[in-house]
């Protein structure tokens, strides 16, 4: 659906993309994740055409970027892009005729849109009388009034409750599942892991891996993790060493690779004769991965 071949985008000495290959399959869910100035809006911005590439290509469903294909995306940004004096309906109706629809498909394709972000009750009521989350999901009606085949959402839960949060989870997956190619970037790492069939991890410019949760998983050797506070930290590492365990520190706490998954009750007594302030057993989860990928030891 969506291809980048080894592209790369500059603002005069700064490299906001390094030789980025990446492809969307149709119908899938991609997460592109980063920290900030990664090079995901750069990507996003490309895609819109808003910038060419310097070097490099981009194809969306097997054509490159032209007029045309701009027809086949939709977008929800960050920042919503509602008239907020407008109704529901109203807004809809004008981004309809943005995009080109006659009155009558934009009359049934208001209908559909609002329906599918459940706001058909709302249809007449003014932005300024919703909620954030409705205003969000609105946002994202707009991006779906024609048709597209790949659609951009960019970081569609920010500031959201978590309420909020899951019926947007909810949309995102039936839209997903009515054939809808979505790229997604989010910093949520427990939305991406939720959400998302495979993953772009990027950083300064570069992906530096791409794959699927599974795929991701496996870069990790280990069953769980271990987590622990303890004043005699130097003595825990070292007795971690002598069991074979890779360490690493999350926040506060320590943290050990288990190789294979073991009850507190059989932990307790490998760590015997080290002052334990709390211990826990945690599965590996997608935050961990991050860290790895982004923060490598040494």
């Amino acid at each position: 659906m969506l291809s980048f071949d080894q592209v790369s985008k500059t603002y005069g000495s700064y490299r906001a993309l390094d030789q980025v290959s990446f492809q969307l399959q149709p119908g899938e869910i991609y997460g592109l994740l980063g920290p900030n100035g990664a090079g995901k809006t750069t990507i996003m911005n490309l895609i819109c055409q808003l910038l060419e590439p310097d070097h490099g290509h981009i194809t969306l469903n097997g054509q490159p970027l032209s007029t045309q294909t701009k027809q086949w995306l939709g977008m929800a940004p960050q920042e919503n892009i509602l008239y907020r004096s407008l109704t529901c309906e109203q807004n809809l109706n004008f981004f309809g005729k943005l995009y080109g629809l006659g009155p009558k498909l934009r009359q049934r394709r208001t209908r559909f849109c609002l329906q599918a972000v459940h706001l058909l009750d709302r249809a007449q009521d003014s932005v300024d009388t919703l909620s954030g989350g409705m205003q969000r999901r609105l946002n994202v009606a707009i991006a779906l009034m024609h048709r597209p085949k790949l659609l951009i959402l960019d970081e569609p839960t920010t500031g959201l409750d978590l309420e909020t949060r899951q019926a947007l989870w909810r949309l995102i997956q039936y839209l997903q599942g009515q054939g809808m190619t979505i790229l997604l970037t989010t910093h949520l790492l427990e939305e991406a892991e939720h959400l998302c069939h495979r993953l772009g991890i990027l950083q300064q410019g570069q992906l530096r891996y791409e794959g699927s949760l599974a795929d991701l998983r496996a870069l990790i050797p280990a069953q769980e993790i271990l987590l622990l506070t303890t004043p005699a930290e130097q003595q825990a590492i070292a007795r971690a060493q002598a069991l074979g365990w890779q360490h690493r520190r999350y926040g506060q706490e320590l943290a050990f690779w288990l190789p294979q998954a073991l009850e507190l009750r059989e932990i307790l007594p490998l760590l015997d004769a080290i002052p334990l302030e709390s211990v826990r057993r945690q599965a590996i989860q997608l935050e961990h991965i991050y860290l790895e990928i982004l923060n490598p030891p040494g």
